[in-house]
């Protein structure tokens, strides 16, 4: 179920997007390497890395501020996303670069590994995001999502030896593997779930929050073959009740998950339209609006 029929248009895309001289926050701060406590709620995070926390580095706009969110929450745990030093490139899961760090539709680049193979790309990068955090919480019961056909793959699951067999739509289990909780382990999981879940597994969560209740860590998803979701990273407001969002994404092939930026106007994207609109897809209607669902 992975999409990669698009690969060339895609890139091609990318190239295509010519606009303003980046999307830079001005007043970054310096990066510095994650302190004890972000390794821990950052645990994919090594020592030797330079980050700066999203929240640090990117700044409302003059005359907003950042709405509440609840504390231990995905959107409080978002705004902490380490980010690399300012100028960074995306890069594809190869190595090679893919945007330039001072192209227009970028603002920065999260320090998250891609892996090895051309497996997390938009929606994986979304459900890594959420898993992780679950993780770092400990509610490793909660880590579960669904394959296009819509069974349901948990990390429980999984740790505990049982392995997924796929014959076309169907989808059996088998106590095949060993009992392994390692973050080794746990990364091979996401892998599967990468290979067999979707932006079509995304549309079809439950919760659907209206537009007016839109929060950090909510996504906007088109499903197909290929479809696109990116994820709502934060939201800061003004007096008069407007609203401005931050927007992140992983693309085709797989690559960095990045913040993204409207152009000038960047790094924040407005919620006051119709539509969503971000550099390499369709606009997202609001009708595409969605947010995980705890497993039952």
């Amino acid at each position: 179920m992975r999409n990669t029929s698009h690969h060339l248009l895609l890139l091609v895309s990318f190239a295509a997007f010519l606009g303003f001289p980046g999307g830079a926050v001005a007043g970054s701060p310096e990066p510095r390497p994650p302190t004890k406590e972000e390794r821990a709620r950052y645990p994919w995070l090594s020592a030797d890395r330079s980050i700066r926390p999203l929240a640090e580095a990117i700044p409302p706009p003059s005359g907003y501020t950042r709405v509440a969110v609840e504390d231990g929450s995905f959107g409080a745990w978002l705004r902490g996303l380490p980010l690399r030093p300012e100028g960074s490139p995306v890069q594809d899961f190869g190595g090679q670069d893919i945007l330039a760090g001072d192209h227009a539709a970028l603002t920065a680049v999260a320090e998250l590994d891609v892996g090895s193979a051309n497996l997390q790309q938009c929606a994986d990068s979304i459900i890594r995001l959420h898993a992780e955090w679950q993780w770092s919480r400990g509610q490793k019961e909660r880590i579960a999502y669904r394959f296009t056909s819509g069974d349901l793959a948990s990390w429980t699951r999984y740790a505990a030896g049982d392995r997924a067999r796929v014959s076309g739509s169907k989808v059996s289990w088998v106590k095949s593997g060993p009992v392994d909780g390692s973050r080794a382990s746990f990364r091979a999981y996401l892998d599967l779930v990468f290979t067999y879940a979707g932006t079509l597994s995304l549309a079809s969560e439950r919760q659907r929050p209206k537009r007016g209740d839109l929060r950090p860590g909510d996504f906007f998803v088109l499903g197909g073959s290929p479809g696109h979701a990116v994820l709502v990273l934060d939201v800061a407001r003004n007096a008069k009740g407007e609203r401005v969002a931050l927007l992140g994404q992983g693309f085709i092939p797989a690559q960095d998950f990045h913040v993204l930026s409207p152009g000038e106007d960047g790094p924040w994207f407005s919620l006051e339209g119709e539509e969503v609109a971000t550099p390499f897809w369709k606009p997202f209607p609001w009708s595409a609006l969605r947010r995980f669902q705890e497993p039952r």
